[in-house]
């Protein structure tokens, strides 16, 4: 009801906006003897209803007021100066002005308030998008998710659960030197080098893509993970030799680091992350 009710006011305010540009049409083209002065501020008041369109009706407002200012001071001028007299003329665009001010905001109204509307759904669908677009990997919100049941899993079968953040060394730098098209398939690449170097039941997470920040799951200890992230780095540098170097032109590196859950120390899932990445710190 109310996007309805916004649409009628949209389509009411670019009627009522026609009618009263048509009506300026017919009233220049009535008087001939000040053509320039009444496209002048035909001008003006476009001008004055682009602003507000930009900014707020606030702000056209009291640009209209001290356009009505500057332009009545102008027709008491020539009055008194030259004898003119104050014609219809004078209303007209003292009336005209504001009018055209007001029905453009109104028709404007409701295409600001869809467009507020669409970023607002865009900016909940990636919070409640629990998969990459480009790499089909789960995100953080995926994480935060299984790592509670993960976690409980390994409470209560006593099961050793240790995550590792893997991130790209100098990712910052690298960035500037693969063309954007090429950043998204990077990320994929190191995340199917990630994927293949794990089993089955473990699970990989893309944390952080501006940051290329990926998250593993192992149901395993410190030592086992260990195992884990050499397989990472061989795989890693045997791709440097072959692929990564050829198609990026830059050597990739990574950084891992490795946290093991400690149910009195891991108070939730986004701990366990901040835990492990200050374990990056000692991978050097």
């Amino acid at each position: 009801m109310r996007r309805n009710r916004s649409s009628l006011f949209s389509d009411l305010g670019f009627l009522v906006f026609l009618v009263l540009v048509f009506i300026c049409i017919v009233y220049i083209a009535g008087s001939p003897d000040h053509y320039i002065q009444n496209i002048v501020i035909l001008n003006i008041a476009f001008l004055l209803a682009l602003v507000t369109y930009f900014t707020t009706v606030t702000a056209g407002l009291v640009l209209n007021l001290a356009f009505i200012f500057g332009y009545g001071s102008f027709i008491i001028y020539q009055t008194v100066s030259q004898g003119d007299t104050i014609g219809v003329g004078t209303y007209f665009w003292l009336i005209m002005t504001p009018l055209l001010t007001v029905v453009l905001w109104v028709f404007t109204a409701s295409i600001r308030e869809l467009q507020a509307e669409n970023e607002r759904l865009e900016r909940r669908t990636a919070n409640l998008a629990a998969v990459d677009e480009n790499t089909d990997l789960r995100n953080s919100i995926s994480f935060q998710k299984d790592a509670n049941l993960f976690t409980g899993i390994s409470t209560r079968y006593q099961i050793p659960l240790t995550l590792l953040v893997i991130k790209v060394k100098y990712w910052n730098e690298i960035r500037r030197l693969i063309p954007g098209e090429q950043l998204s398939e990077a990320i994929y690449d190191v995340s199917q080098l990630s994927q293949s170097s794990i089993r089955t039941n473990d699970a990989l997470y893309l944390l952080d893509k501006e940051d290329a920040t990926w998250g593993l799951l192992l149901f395993t200890d410190r030592e086992g993970a260990k195992i884990v992230i050499e397989r990472i780095k061989l795989k890693l540098q045997e791709l440097n030799d072959t692929d990564f170097s050829h198609k990026y032109k830059v050597n990739l590196g990574l950084k891992i680091g490795a946290m093991q859950y400690d149910a009195e120390t891991i108070e939730n899932p986004f701990d366990f992350i901040v835990q492990a990445k200050k374990q990056l710190e000692y991978d050097v």
